[in-house]
């Protein structure tokens, strides 16, 4: 399936399972496609044919805007090299979830969560360790006993219920059936816990993705415009790289912005229609500063400030006092 298909049914189940959807993003290079919303989640969305090309400046800053906006970021695609995604299975790219559509239909539309992923071993089910002690336990099934049933050292049982290891699919099945009760987990796809897992059964991984994201974060730090117009006002700024937008930015109160900075040109209005878009979606505002002259206070939901205005501005507070204002301004 190729990346227009597969986007488009990635919308059709979104829609289906109640999400509110942005605009997609068409700039280039992106870390992002869709941001949708359900009653629950915000999650950030890329769509691939292929999963094993995210690269890792893009699996950065995709998981860095899921953390400042509290959302998740999610990989929907259609093979890893030259395999197919299996259903019901999660995959792992940069530590970010990856999926195919119809394990996305099966999450939820049908309200199935998948149970396997992918590790660098093969595919691992999670066990419920503290059930199969207390189970086993119960049972007065010791751990020589249990572990001879299924073929396996004992410290592989003790390491299953210390939740210290998962165990492959036979493995898992055959638990369950000795003990007639239910432990597999569902992969969390929602959440970090898998994604410490991963990180946990493949350090040498995890070293190469920390070293990388240290390296990025070193030239982030590298001061951007709209941190040297906006950190002196009390904003915290976090760059974005690969966005419609160029920075979030934050105050103590939490009004949390989505904030680009540019001449008034045809690019700068196409971001700012997306930027309205994706705003209205994670629930943030939005705000455009503009360099040089500008007839206009707002693009949608986007608020425009000229750059020299901010140099009437004392604080965080001001700002946000005239981006309320220009949000009800009805004018152009």
């Amino acid at each position: 399936m190729n990346k227009e298909l597969l986007t488009l049914r990635v919308i059709e189940i979104l829609t289906r399972a109640g999400f509110m959807l942005s605009d997609r993003c068409n700039t280039r290079p992106r870390s992002f496609d869709l941001a949708a919303r359900n009653n629950r989640s915000l999650l950030l969305l890329r769509t691939l044919s292929n999963i094993d090309s995210l690269n890792a400046a893009a699996a950065h800053e995709i998981r860095s805007l899921s953390d400042q906006l509290n959302g998740k970021p999610l990989i929907i695609g259609s093979k890893s090299r030259s395999r197919m995604l299996e259903d019901g299975v999660t995959y792992f790219r940069h530590g970010i979830p990856s999926i195919n559509p119809a394990t996305l239909h099966d999450c939820l539309i049908e309200g199935v969560p998948p149970l396997v992923y992918a590790a660098p071993g093969g595919l691992c089910i999670h066990i419920d360790g503290e059930r199969l002690r207390s189970i086993r336990t119960e049972k007065k099934i010791s751990l020589g006993e249990l572990a001879t049933k299924l073929g396996i050292s004992r410290r592989t049982i003790s390491r299953y219920e210390g939740g210290g290891m998962d165990a492959s699919i036979d493995v898992a099945l055959r638990l369950e059936e000795i003990l007639d009760v239910e432990l597999i987990c569902p992969v969390r796809i929602f959440s970090s816990t898998m994604d410490d897992k991963i990180r946990r059964d493949d350090p040498r991984a995890a070293q190469r993705d920390d070293q990388k994201d240290h390296q990025r974060d070193d030239r982030m730090d590298n001061k951007d415009e709209v941190s040297l117009l906006l950190a002196p006002l009390g904003f915290i700024v976090f760059p974005a790289k690969q966005a419609p937008f160029n920075a979030i930015s934050d105050d103590d109160a939490h009004n949390t912005m989505l904030t680009g900075i540019n001449t008034y040109n045809r690019t700068m209005v196409r971001n700012a229609h997306l930027m309205s878009s994706i705003s209205c979606v994670a629930g943030t505002r939005s705000l455009y500063i503009v360099k040089g002259s500008c007839r206009h206070t707002h693009i949608d939901g986007t608020v425009l400030i000229k750059e020299s205005e901010l140099e009437n501005v004392s604080d965080h507070d001001d700002v946000i006092q005239l981006i309320q204002e220009r949000s009800t301004d009805k004018g152009s």
